[in-house]
């Protein structure tokens, strides 16, 4: 697919985004929250944790998930998650609510005592640091406009590497710049667009 689909009930979207009993989940996501800008601390770990969670997977299987991890990891309140010991671990590889991958569980409560060493939001200046200049970036028409990478998400997924962040490589960093509305990735001709836009402002 590449430009906006309209099936089945005429709404102008993003493919992925599009309406169907199997994607009703994306579809709701698509329209109320990718994109749309996401502040604080604890809001933003929570995006930089499913985004890692998602790498390999469809995001819809995270999307199914979310009050899952959600429950299990504390409402990604950052010092809760930061105080997780190695029983929560193993009780985190037990439950059937979340993806129960150990390199993923484990980088997300380093992750978490990382983010609760720092600043009350430091982690979402730091963040917020590489949105690009919105009105240098060309309007995507198409899905093959969109890239799976940026400068900006490449200088992002080194500076969190670097304060001892795991799992942000350059493409998890830019899919979590996209739901997070440091970007707009939404098509031109996508109804949320402009909505998106009228938020960031």
């Amino acid at each position: 697919m590449s430009g906006v689909v309209r099936e089945p009930d005429g709404v102008p979207r993003c493919p992925w985004g599009m309406e169907s009993p199997q994607m009703a989940d994306y579809r709701d996501y698509h329209d109320t929250e990718w994109g749309r800008p996401v502040h604080g601390d604890d809001a933003l770990f929570e995006r930089m944790t499913l985004e890692a969670f998602q790498s390999g997977l469809s995001w819809l299987t995270i999307l199914r998930r979310r009050t899952g991890f959600r429950a299990a990891f504390a409402g990604f309140r950052i010092p809760e998650v930061a105080r997780f010991t190695d029983a929560d671990a193993e009780r985190l590889l037990a439950d059937p609510g979340i993806i129960r991958n150990r390199a993923k569980i484990a980088a997300t409560l380093a992750n978490a005592k990382v983010a609760a060493a720092l600043a009350p939001g430091e982690l979402d200046g730091l963040i917020w640091s590489y949105a690009p200049d919105r009105a240098a970036r060309p309007v995507p028409r198409t899905v093959a406009e969109v890239p799976p990478v940026t400068p900006e998400s490449t200088a992002l997924a080194k500076d969190l590497k670097k304060r001892g962040f795991r799992f942000v490589g350059p493409t998890t960093a830019y899919a979590m710049m996209q739901a997070c509305g440091l970007v707009n990735d939404h098509l031109a001709d996508c109804h949320v667009r402009r909505a998106v836009e009228t938020a960031a402002r």
